[in-house]
């Protein structure tokens, strides 16, 4: 059969234009298209390919599991699934863990156990879920409801109601609308989507006092920063604060689909028996890859070794930007970075993209204004001294293009 792009048109929904490049290969931060031309990956799949593509350790532990035992309901419970939600549990805050498919569904059972807690220890007038705009939390209709981007959640109909939106990093705005009647906050300490924008530590803090002080849950959305991509396992280490839930996805499994909610044990009693499921949350062979990830990347050398990656970039595209001036910040934390445009380039973030891809690159966006980098964790220098060289190439390509 012949497979190319126009076939994506012919047979798939068009909810996505993909480009007209398709990979076949992965090797590291290196990958390969149908016609064998080679790219540096500066994306990793959006945050999730924390090791590359086909690691030694992760195709290991998939062929390992895969001969052993690929699925069970959760009838019964397996081996890899209580494996990797012991290691989370050391290694963080929580005491419980629930397995799901992807951040949506993590963050989903987040705010399904926020309103049970509180409609359980309160009433069922606690049910007001606060989150902030430009944030993002996944597709499922709540999740979409309580991301704070209308372009996503508008055109389906009356939205679950009890949300409401206000300003990140404006403790104010927040103040203005919590009350006893608030069950959660959702928050990103990183916003990525919304354009690779941290959390200042100040607001965080204050985040956590109203939830302490309204009875309410703080949950941050680790979908995006988790799993070594600011520099430690989870970003909320760095911040300070310690959440009540912590969802975590993308980077959790390198590339295989695995979504986790972790939580305290106080807090995960009011999920009983019966009140929220999954068929194929806690998949043998997607925590058996997970678990891989983890030996990995909670390693002291990998941690360290993305503060000093992270330097490279830094570095790097502040030489780019001293020659060529499309930047008027780079923003971000660890290997979560965002090259916010200047006037001049604004709403051209996709231009940098398309001209990077046609120089061999593969990068991000963050909305219009944002070139976004998501690369491996363990990205070589060669690798990162490749790649941007070729975005240099891709920045001159749209500055010419703009005179």
């Amino acid at each position: 059969m012949q497979v190319g792009r126009a076939l994506f048109n012919d047979v798939m929904v068009p909810n996505y234009n993909p480009s007209s490049i398709i990979p076949v290969k992965g090797k590291g931060s290196r990958v390969w298209d149908q016609e064998g031309k080679e790219y540096v990956d500066f994306a990793g799949g959006i945050a999730v390919s924390c090791l590359g593509h086909c690691h030694p350790n992760m195709v290991e532990a998939l062929q390992e599991q895969s001969q052993k035992l690929w699925h069970l309901s959760n009838v019964m419970t397996n081996e890899p699934a209580l494996r990797l939600a012991k290691k989370l549990t050391q290694a963080t805050f929580a005491e419980r863990v629930y397995f799901a498919n992807s951040g949506a569904e993590a963050n989903e059972a987040a705010l399904k156990l926020a309103r049970r807690w509180a409609m359980d220890k309160f009433d069922e007038g606690k049910d007001q879920i606060i989150a902030f705009h430009k944030g993002f939390h996944g597709r499922t209709f709540f999740t979409v409801t309580v991301g704070g981007q209308a372009a996503y959640s508008d055109g389906f109909g009356p939205k679950p109601g009890g949300v409401q939106h206000v300003t990140f990093n404006d403790l104010s705005s927040l103040k203005e609308v919590m009350s006893d009647r608030t069950c959660a906050v959702m928050v990103e300490p990183m916003q990525g989507e919304g354009g690779v924008v941290p959390g200042d530590k100040e607001f965080l803090a204050g985040v956590r006092e109203l939830c302490d002080e309204h009875n309410a849950l703080l949950i941050f959305d680790e979908v995006q920063t988790g799993f070594g991509r600011t520099g430690t396992l989870y970003a909320y280490e760095q911040t300070g604060v310690v959440p009540d839930i912590l969802t975590s996805a993308k980077a959790l499994g390198g590339g295989f689909p695995i979504g986790a909610m972790l939580t305290r044990a106080d807090i995960a009693e009011h999920l009983k028996v019966g009140t929220h499921g999954s068929t194929y949350g806690g998949n043998p062979l997607g925590c058996a890859v997970a678990e891989a990830v983890m030996d990995v990347v909670n390693t002291e050398e990998v941690l360290s070794g993305v503060k000093a990656r992270e330097a490279m970039f830094r570095k790097e595209l502040s030489r780019i930007n001293e020659k060529h001036n499309v930047f008027a910040e780079v923003r971000g934390q660890g290997l979560l970075l965002g090259a916010a445009l200047n006037d001049q380039f604004k709403g051209k973030a996709r231009d940098f993209l398309v001209a990077s891809g046609e120089e061999g690159l593969m990068v991000l966006v963050a909305g219009m204004d944002v070139v976004r980098f998501t690369p491996s964790l363990v990205i070589t220098e060669q690798d990162i001294q490749e790649g941007m060289a070729r975005f240099e190439r891709a920045v001159e390509r749209v500055v010419a293009a703009q005179k």
